[in-house]
């Protein structure tokens, strides 16, 4: 049952929400973050509803009407619903190749014979390789830097914690946001369950946060308030073959290992973060085509405990515990680390 009133309510609140947003999150930040501000990037990421946007959404939700103001909560909320959500919204350069998910790679990868050379060349770069190869004025293919859902901001926890972020209820889920079976978002939702529902490996602590404040508070409990946060600056070299630059070691304390945020594609912003041991952050200059792309790079050291089957030892030709694993942060990935008082 449609309810005329609330909608209306909707659209007279909408004027005055993002500022209030906006505060409500800085205030939390300014409350457990012994940093002045948060990064701009973060701040876009901010649920744009106001409390009282908020009141109604969830007020609908409880009753099991918000399907009915589909259209008005996904623009309101600025979240991804339907299949044509991603091609509306996408803002990323038309010269780059359609988005592949990992899964679509892994099995690209997975049906090689192993005694198969790899030609990174037709996959646009390598998803993880060795701290060797990246040397200043060397020549390396970067892989696809992009954030398949890279414009959704994140839900208000209450209303979060409210959604039916579980894969036995992915039916459920996907009617929520008019997510149609068999579409890039379908697969999205389901690659991201896994990924948040299977178990950490041994001595890695792991979490995914649906909302900017379990964000907060994952990284605060790991790492206690005083942080500093890093993230690669933009998409450029995707796929090219660009030339390395100045390259800074800005985190090396291995026994202190920081937190990795990767962003998940979700119809809303849902950070997969993990912490695992003897890990170490460089800043990297990425000479591209259009212009110089500061990028985070992260080495892992300890390998011992990863699966024998994954994806980085199928690439590299080695197994758990010989050899360290490097790879890029992607656009909207973050890295915590802690810092001193």
């Amino acid at each position: 049952m449609k309810h005329p009133i609330l909608f209306l309510g909707l659209l007279i609140v909408a004027y005055f929400s993002d500022s209030q947003a906006e505060n409500a999150f800085s205030h939390y930040w300014e409350e457990h973050i012994g940093l002045p501000k948060p990064p701009d990037w973060l701040i876009a990421k901010t649920s744009p509803l106001s409390l009282d946007q908020l009141t109604v959404f969830m007020k609908l939700m409880e009753k099991n009407e918000l399907a009915f103001h589909l259209h008005s909560f996904c623009k309101q909320a600025n979240v991804a619903c339907s299949t044509n959500a991603l091609v509306k919204k996408m803002t990323y350069s038309t010269t780059f190749p359609s988005i592949v998910s990992l899964n679509d790679l892994k099995r690209t990868y997975e049906g090689l014979p192993k005694e198969t050379p790899l030609s990174i060349a037709s996959q646009g770069g390598l998803l993880f390789f060795r701290e060797s190869v990246v040397k200043e004025g060397n020549f390396m293919l970067i892989p696809d830097l992009r954030d398949p859902v890279s414009y959704n901001s994140f839900l208000p926890r209450s209303l979060a914690s409210k959604i039916p972020f579980s894969f036995s209820r992915i039916v459920e889920l996907k009617k929520l946001f008019g997510v149609v079976d068999d579409s890039n978002m379908d697969e999205y939702i389901q690659d991201t369950l896994k990924i948040c529902e299977k178990s950490c490996i041994q001595g890695e602590q792991c979490t995914c946060a649906t909302s900017a404040e379990d964000l907060i508070d994952f990284v605060v409990e790991k790492l206690g308030h005083h942080v500093g946060i890093w993230s690669t600056e933009n998409v450029e070299g995707s796929y090219e073959n660009v030339t390395i630059g100045a390259m800074n070691l800005i985190y090396g304390n291995l026994s202190e290992p920081p937190v990795l945020c990767h962003s998940q594609p979700f119809p809303f912003q849902v950070y997969f973060c993990h912490i695992l041991q003897k890990v170490e952050v460089y800043a990297v200059d990425i000479h591209a085509r259009k212009k110089v792309n500061h990028a985070i790079m992260a080495c892992h050291y300890d390998t011992s405990t990863w699966n024998p089957n994954h994806l980085a030892f199928k690439l590299l030709g080695f197994g758990p515990g010989l050899i360290e694993v490097c790879h890029w942060i992607n656009k909207n990935g973050v890295v915590w680390t802690k810092t001193l008082v």
